[in-house]
């Protein structure tokens, strides 16, 4: 429902909180006790002081083992406990400045990782605390503010500026200004003219209009976008999930060095030192923050990549598999001619064929009419109307009585000529679709229909094979004829038509074998394959609601443009995450084997550990501008 975020994205949304105040809490408590006992200790008062560093790092210490407990007894092992080892040891050996420092930088890269996440979610938490509540509905030629849920399909609202469009809908009276950044990464508002559909979330940025709700509130674009903003928001990378079961392993290989440290030396302290270094590491702390960082910067581009392990798996995508309808093409018809018969002109003809089908839903009309109103031809208000469902329709425009649909429906009505015969013929033979037009008891004309390429279908694939792509695959339930004529000039490498959703699948499955798989569709019946899939990718600005379901990673463009940019956010977002876990292991590492060795002091090695936090932490923020 879009009556609220729901229950899960309010659940994390008040885990977030808490750890927020939680961490700058105990960062305050740290700063306290380090500044107040290095105030004592300059005024000659050292128990005292001592005191003041053992209560802080104490306090951290008792907050830190609460974690970890309940971190334990959720089946998570984490690397926290070295920091808990360092602290204690600190307390222990009479190192109350090195543990007050380890507490400073623990609640202090803490509340680092928490502003980094918190920053990360922005655009995507944004998404949530914007959802409409209420709408602006017309009862009886009067308005009233109706709860969000008792809208229905038919219903007529009011949206007025600055209001977010609350349901998926057709704009009606006048014209539509809208802002879609939000939800597509546009900065400039879209201007939507009468007929059009619009998404449910945009914000209204010219004057009022009225919209014709074509679904109900749970299941608009925006029900469905928070439905899945919260899933990504509450899931966990497997690249964290990995470090956390890493994280056994280097406690083992830190304790172990720790202990020969103090077999060596006979000095306690030396392993003191090493348990510091390593604490903590900056497995746990650089690939949440640089995976989720990708994926809001996914969501501000307008792709919604439901977990975060999806992120990851975008970027080692090899094959590449398209649905045709909805993905490579734009999924509704077109009028791409428009035919005289000869006693009209090819304008006279689409005017009259656009005025009568306004009064239908139908897509072919509606590709009709809008055919008309991209020609800048001035519409008439059609009367009479009757539509005969699969076949065409018939009413008056201008006086004149007006057919427009399949042959037969306009012959019944029209007087037969040699003209409409022939271009019958011509038509069923190359397979066009065709919609004939009848004007005043005569053929004046047809007009052709196609579901035409995208534009950016050529230079999406072709930056999707810069980015690693070394195979693409059109699967599509279309005739062989049909899909080599779409596949020929976007490098293509194989064509699979006139495939069943079982044999998506079984292509999906197939392709595996050459690395991770994506599979890119619209419809329901591609929901199958988007789930077999590695990572399944729903055109979600018009497709059906049980592929953006299947899917792992929604587009909310109609555009194939931010495929591949989601790709390149994945592949550098789990770059920049590996990167940094590297290079803050290594350096951990030598910072170890150093205070093995006697050169670095407890102290000394717990600001150089937090140092190399620090650093990571902000390397991995980087994929926040890939």
């Amino acid at each position: 429902m879009t009556k609220a975020p729901g229950p899960a994205a309010g659940k994390v949304r008040a885990e977030a909180l808490v750890e927020r105040f939680r961490s700058r809490i105990q960062f305050a408590i740290a700063a306290a006790a380090l500044a107040g006992g290095l105030a004592l200790a300059g005024l000659d008062m050292p128990g005292a002081a001592r005191w003041v560093w053992a209560s802080g790092a104490g306090i951290v210490l008792a907050a830190l083992l609460v974690e970890i407990v309940r971190a334990l007894s959720q089946g998570r092992f984490g690397l926290d406990l070295l920091a808990a080892l360092s602290m204690a040891g600190s307390l222990a050996l009479g190192e109350e400045l090195a543990g007050a420092v380890i507490a400073l930088m623990l609640s202090g890269g803490q509340l680092l990782e928490a502003f980094a996440e918190g920053r990360a979610r922005r655009e995507m938490t944004a998404l949530l605390a914007r959802a409409p509540r209420r709408a602006q509905r017309y009862v009886d030629g009067r308005l009233e503010d109706a709860p969000l849920e008792d809208i229905a399909p038919g219903d007529r609202l009011l949206v007025r500026p600055g209001d977010t469009t609350p349901v998926d809908g057709i704009v009606a009276v006048r014209e539509a200004v809208l802002d879609e950044a939000a939800l597509t990464g546009e900065p400039l508002p879209r201007i939507h003219a009468v007929g059009d559909e619009v998404m449910s979330g945009a914000v209204n940025a010219g004057g009022a209009f009225d919209l014709v709700a074509s679904r109900p509130a749970a299941e608009s674009t925006y029900a469905g976008i928070v439905r899945l903003v919260a899933a990504a928001q509450a899931s966990r990378a497997p690249m964290a999930r990995l470090a956390d079961r890493y994280a056994l392993g280097f406690l083992a290989v830190s304790v172990a060095l720790a202990g020969a440290a103090w077999l060596a030396s006979g000095d306690p302290t030396r392993a003191l030192a090493v348990l510091v270094v390593a604490t903590p590491c900056p497995l746990i702390l650089a690939v949440p923050v640089a995976i989720v960082a990708g994926v809001s910067r996914c969501a501000h581009r307008g792709v919604l990549v439901k977990s975060a392990g999806a992120l990851e798996t975008l970027g080692r995508v090899r094959t590449l598999l398209l649905d045709k309808t909805g993905t490579l093409t734009g999924g509704a018809p077109v009028v791409v001619g428009v035919h005289s018969a000869g006693r009209a002109s090819r304008e006279e003809v689409l005017r009259s064929a656009g005025s009568l089908a306004q009064a239908s839903p139908h897509v072919v009309s509606a590709a009709i009419a809008g055919g008309a109103r991209r020609s800048g031809l001035a519409l008439s208000s059609p009367l009479d109307v009757v539509e005969s469902p699969g076949a065409g329709l018939s009413g008056e425009v201008d006086g004149a009585p007006v057919s427009v649909g399949s042959f037969e429906h306009v012959a019944a009505s029209a007087q037969r000529c040699a003209w409409a015969d022939d271009h019958r013929a011509s038509a069923e033979a190359a397979g066009r679709m065709t919609a004939f037009v009848g004007v005043g008891g005569r053929f004046a004309g047809a007009i052709t229909l196609a579901d035409v390429v995208r534009p950016d279908a050529r230079e999406a694939l072709a930056a999707l094979r810069r980015e690693g792509v070394t195979r693409i695959v059109l699967v599509t339930g279309d005739s062989a004829a049909v899909a080599h004529a779409v596949a020929d000039g976007l490098g293509i490498d194989e064509v699979i038509a006139q495939a069943t959703p079982a044999q998506k699948v079984e292509a999906v499955r197939a392709a595996s074998g050459g690395g991770a798989t994506m599979m890119v569709g619209d419809g329901v019946n591609d929901a199958p394959a988007l789930a077999a899939a590695d990572v399944g990718v729903a055109m979600g600005s018009k497709g059906a609601a049980a592929s953006a379901e299947a899917a792992d990673v929604v587009i909310l463009v109609d555009s194939l443009d931010r495929l591949p940019e989601a790709v390149r956010t994945g592949r550098l977002a789990t770059r920049i995450a590996i990167q940094s876990v590297l290079v803050g292991i290594g350096l951990s590492t030598a910072g170890m084997i150093a205070a093995s060795f006697g050169l670095l002091t407890p102290l000394e090695g717990a600001l150089a550990q937090e140092a190399i936090d620090v650093a990571v932490i902000l390397n991995a923020l980087r994929a926040l501008s890939i």
